[in-house]
């Protein structure tokens, strides 16, 4: 059978799905409605009952969603039940942020290598994540097979490091630079700009203001 592609908007979704999840099974809830999911996660309702019908029959008509089950299935469709190795590729300000955030959401992800050209940060373990030389950074991806990582250099540098990063063999690029660094077909980047982001909030605060 010829497996469903998931569209990239529901794909984004299925996090938020599996913490709320999680909290509802932390907080030792057993069943949850679609109708309750809408309200918790800000998604309506008809978009988590077209999101959950990619993966098939996962909740019983009149009954809900069984909150161990669902969670359990999406933490293995998320790989939660798998440790990703992740490469910071420059610590400054943002990326000492990144390394003390250590993704505290999900025990499945963790920043096991950075790099950095500072010679002063070069060797030093930083919350537990060892420092490399930026030239040592396609030899020690290959190395440690790491198959992920986040960009957080200046923009001048954006795309020569994530060119090494292709040649190191990185299938997954966290982009935080301001510029859309160009990678091959089989590079799947996500661009994370946080001015924009604030500009947009700043936007939609002046011109769509409720009555």
């Amino acid at each position: 059978m010829k497996e469903t592609t998931i569209p990239k908007a529901t794909a984004k979704r299925l996090p938020l799905y599996y913490r709320y999840l999680k909290f509802l099974f932390d907080s030792g809830k057993n069943k949850v409605s679609s109708t309750e999911l809408s309200e918790a996660v800000k998604v309506d309702s008809a978009t988590i009952r077209r999101d959950f019908s990619y993966f098939g029959e996962l909740g019983k008509r009149g009954y809900g969603y069984d909150v161990e089950s669902l969670m359990n299935f999406f933490a293995k469709t998320l790989s939660e039940d798998e440790l990703t190795n992740v490469a910071l590729v420059g610590v400054g300000n943002l990326g000492h942020a990144l390394i003390n955030y250590r993704f505290h959401q999900s025990d499945s992800i963790r920043i096991s290598a950075a790099f950095e050209v500072d010679e002063e940060i070069v060797g030093r373990i930083l919350d537990g994540v060892p420092v490399y030389s930026s030239d040592d950074m396609v030899q020690q991806i290959k190395e440690q097979h790491i198959e992920v990582a986040i960009l957080t250099v200046p923009t001048a540098s954006a795309q020569e490091n994530a060119d090494r990063l292709v040649e190191a063999g990185v299938k997954g690029i966290m982009n935080f630079t301001p510029i859309r660094i160009n990678v091959p077909d089989n590079v799947q980047v996500q661009n994370v700009d946080l001015t924009n982001e604030m500009q947009t909030l700043i936007y939609f605060l002046s011109h769509y203001k409720e009555d």
